[in-house]
This record gives structure tokens, C-alpha cells and sequence, in this order.
């Protein structure tokens, strides 16, 4: 829950693994038995005085021992090889180019490539220099985010609005027994920590019959006004969490079902967030969800979102993974980004996650949770009346957002997939001196602005498509193909 007041490498490569064909059985036998052997004997002989890191490609005419005489410069003059891929030369066809991932220290890097041009045609080359990884002077502006998911024990108690604390015009602002109930949900939240079981509460009467009202009126409007996916995750809740008339879902279940259906957790959360903490938190797959539920002399209004907003609104589509992966998206292009640029993701957020339609069955839809948990709004948007516009980042991160009263526009998207790729290109957009990309194994970010951080990615994904690549050879060779 937030608050909408804000408080690669330089060209893509592609090329294919060095293959036996490219050069004789004497280059595979030399190089495996001789070139690596002794790059490792020789790191206890020679140590550099600062190593660095090198990309290097290279041309070379195809012809027998070519690659194994360039290669053998990199042996003899201790340079380490980290990565060598091969493929036919753009510029002539004849000609085979070769691209060598290195390191080695500055000078030793200086005289491989004189060597190299004596021998080929050097294509390009990214040297140790101050294009080649993004300065340290350039990140100190950069403001701070989470780098692994515990860091948002850091930010999840930055309460910009509500909380224990109420307006004036808040419907429960003179009922005192609400105002202290409202404070131990707080409590619970503020003293959360990231791995901790969320709490249990047990609801009182009135909070369950207000829960009743809004659960009840909202499921009427549903199977006409809900997209597929709410519709189909919302009974598996039922199943699973005790999505019911008479129970209020415990947000303990709610998250191990979202883990294991999407990998999105929830984290209790007293009040209103900044969009830069709420959108921190959706790029390591958390949900920050209150647990309170709205004061009961008003069933179908809230000034806020409250646990009835979240579970209803929110939590069916988290259990959806294309849903899941555009929210998540959302967030991880927010991380080190300007003030501006974060407000301009909150805003393409709140017209998308909070307040989205989509078309389906010849007709639209709202997968947007401000929708799905407001009776009145949900009719108005889907009226034939309310004014609608195609989303487009670019235009809707300009509209005003609106919380008292309904959005004067709705943003449609063709499906979760269509918004996902256009905020993908809108994130392009984003001045940002590094990318980011999230490790799901450790939950954690990594920040990429050098070469050695992107090689690293190069590698995992080139393990990724090798499992592809084994599985369709399986699927081919079951069906005879």
C-alpha cells in the first residue's frame, strides 16, 4: 500500500559457441590439454599488479591452426581466459570472428592487442578504461534502495500517512475503541521483520460483519466485471486461504499460497508507504499489506486501503504469473531511479495494478484491485460511461491520480502481456547509470554497471537456454523427429 505523494553493455552481442568444426582436432586437443593447463600453473608464477577485465573481438581468415595461433598470444602472455565464442565475420563471409572475454593487468592487456593485430584483424575492443564500468562518482546520487529482501526491514516502517494515527475526517477518527484498535495493528506491523511468521489475529464480530458486506456485495458483481484470471484464482483462495463470507483470511496463509503459486510473499504494513518503499518491495516479489479492516458505519467505504481492499482486490491477481511478473517488473525499474521517474512508475501503477481494465470476451474487464474492491467505482468504470484511453506509459504516467472521488480515465491494456512489454520499453526510458535484475535463488538484486557483473548474467542465461536446448533435443528424440 502506498501513497502517491513522493516525499548494459553499449551494444547487444550474438554469437554461437566455438565449435570443432572451425578448426582441426589438433586445436581441441592442444588447447585442452595445453592452453588452460598452463594458464592455471601459471597463476602461482606471475601476479599482476591490478587485474582487469577485457572484451576483445577479433576477425581471422577460417583456416587451419588461424584460432589456435591467436589464442596461444593470450597463453604466452598470461592473460586469463574467461570466455571465448565464435561466429561468421558480418563483414566478410570468408572470415571467422571471435570474441574473447579476458583479464589481465593494463599493460599486459595493451601488448596482447599489438600482438593480436600483427596476426588479425582486431573488430573492437572494450578496455579496462572509464567507459567500461560506470563511475563510482556517478552512484552517489543514486538513491538508496534494497539490495537483498531483509534490507526492506530498513524501509517497511516509513509510515507517510494513517497508521495508528487517523484524520479528522476519517470515518473512525471519534470512535476511540477503533483508534486503539487500529494502533495494535500498527504494533504488529511496526515490530514485523522479514523472515518472522506474520501474526495471527483473531477479528472481532464487528470486523468480520463488516468484512461480510463487502465480500458479499462484491461477489455479485464479479462474474460480469472481473477478468478470467481473478475468476480463476479467487475460488483456489476459497480452497486454500478461507476466502468466505464469515472469515477473514489470515495474511500468514494468503502468503505461503502466493509463494508457492507466483513467489510473492506479504508483509504486514501499518499505513501508507512512499511509491519509491512500496515499489521497492514488488521488485523482490513483497506485497506490503495492511491487516486492518475498515471502520464498520460505513462498510462500502474506506478513505484507504484496508485488508478488505488488499485480500479482495490485490491478492487473486498476485496468484497469477504474468500479473506477478509485470508488478514485479514495476518495482525493479523504480530501484535507484529519480524521484521523477519513481512517480512516474507509481502512476503508471496506479492506473494499471490499482485501477486497470483489460479486454476479454468481446468486452472489458477490470483486473485493477481499486476496482475489484469498490462496488460503486467497479459499476461506474465498466458503465459504458467512464471515459477510457489504450495505456500507453507515456501518456498515462501524466494523468492525475484521484482518491476521493473516481478517475476521470481508464487505462486499457489488450492483456497482462501487452502492459508488461510496454512498461518494459517505458523503463528503457528511465535515466538510471546501472540496470538491475533479480536473483530469485538468493532474493537479492544485482546491480549491473561493469562487464564482470554482466558477464556473470551472460553466463547463468547461456545455462538457462543449454537446459532448452536439452529439452527440446529430448522432446524430438521421444517423437522421432
Amino acid at each position: 500500500m502506498y501513497s502517491n505523494k513522493i516525499d548494459g553493455p553499449r551494444r547487444g552481442r550474438s554469437f554461437d559457441s566455438i565449435h570443432k568444426s572451425y578448426e582441426d582436432k589438433q586445436l581441441n586437443n592442444e588447447m585442452s590439454r595445453s592452453t588452460f593447463h598452463k594458464l592455471d600453473e601459471n597463476k602461482d608464477k606471475f601476479v599482476p599488479s591490478k587485474r582487469e577485465h577485457a572484451a576483445i573481438i577479433f576477425s581471422l581468415k577460417n583456416e587451419i591452426g588461424g584460432l589456435l595461433k591467436a589464442l596461444k598470444l593470450f597463453q604466452e602472455n598470461q592473460v586469463n581466459l574467461l570466455h571465448i565464442e565464435s561466429r561468421k565475420s558480418k563483414r566478410r563471409n570468408s572470415e571467422l570472428e571471435v570474441f574473447v572475454d579476458c583479464d589481465s593487468d593494463q599493460e599486459k592487456l595493451k601488448e596482447i592487442i599489438q600482438l593480436l593485430r600483427k596476426q588479425t584483424h582486431v573488430v573492437t575492443m572494450d578496455l579496462p578504461d572509464a567507459s567500461f564500468c560506470v563511475p563510482e562518482d556517478d552512484l552517489t546520487e543514486v538513491p538508496w534502495f534494497p539490495k537483498k529482501i531483509s534490507d526492506l526491514d530498513k524501509s517497511a516502517n516509513r509510515v507517510l500517512m494513517y497508521g495508528s494515527e487517523l484524520d479528522a475526517d476519517h470515518p473512525g477518527f471519534k470512535d476511540n475503541v477503533y483508534r486503539k484498535r487500529r494502533k495494535y495493528f500498527a504494533d504488529l506491523a511496526m515490530s514485523y521483520k522479514h523472515g518472522e511468521p506474520i501474526p495471527r489475529v483473531e477479528y472481532t464480530e464487528e470486523e468480520i460483519k463488516t468484512w461480510s458486506v463487502v465480500f458479499r456485495e462484491l461477489n455479485k458483481l464479479y462474474p460480469t466485471h472481473a477478468c478470467k484470471e481473478y475468476l480463476r484464482n479467487l475460488p483456489l483462495l476459497s480452497q486454500h486461504c478461507g476466502y468466505r463470507e464469515d472469515n477473514i483470511p489470515q495474511l500468514e496463509d494468503v502468503s505461503r499460497f502466493l509463494r508457492e503459486r507466483t513467489g510473492f510473499t506479504i508483509r504486514p504494513v501499518a499505513g501508507y508507504l512512499s511509491p519509491r518503499d512500496f515499489l521497492a518491495g514488488l521488485a523482490f516479489r513483497v506485497f506490503h499489506c495492511t491487516q486492518y479492516v475498515r471502520h464498520s458505519s460505513d462498510p462500502l467505504y474506506t478513505p484507504e486501503p484496508d485488508t478488505c481492499h488488499e485480500l479482495l482486490g490485490h491478492v487473486p491477481l498476485l496468484a497469477e504469473p504474468s500479473f506477478a511478473q509485470f508488478s514485479q517488473e514495476l518495482g525493479l525499474a523504480s530501484l535507484g531511479a529519480s524521484d521523477d521517474a519513481v512517480q512516474k512508475l507509481a502512476t503508471c501503477y496506479f492506473f494499471t495494478v490499482e485501477f486497470g481494465l483489460c479486454k476479454q470476451e468481446g468486452g472489458l474487464r477490470a483486473y485493477g484491485a481499486g476496482l475489484l474492491s469498490s462496488i460503486s467505482e467497479l459499476k461506474h468504470a465498466l458503465s459504458g460511461r467512464a471515459k477510457t484511453l489504450p495505456f500507453d506509459p507515456k501518456v498515462t504516467c501524466k494523468q492525475e491520480c484521484l482518491i476521493t472521488t473516481f478517475q476521470d480515465v481508464y487505462f486499457i491494456s489488450e492483456s497482462f502481456e501487452e502492459a508488461k512489454v510496454r512498461m518494459r520499453e517505458f523503463a528503457k526510458t528511465i535515466k538510471r547509470p546501472f540496470s538491475v535484475r533479480y536473483n530469485a535463488y538468493t532474493q537479492s538484486v544485482t546491480v549491473l554497471k561493469d562487464m564482470p557483473s554482466i558477464s556473470t548474467v551472460v553466463e547463468e542465461l547461456r545455462h538457462e537456454l543449454d537446459i532448452v536446448g536439452d529439452a527440446l533435443y529430448r522432446l524430438n528424440k521421444h517423437l522421432g523427429v
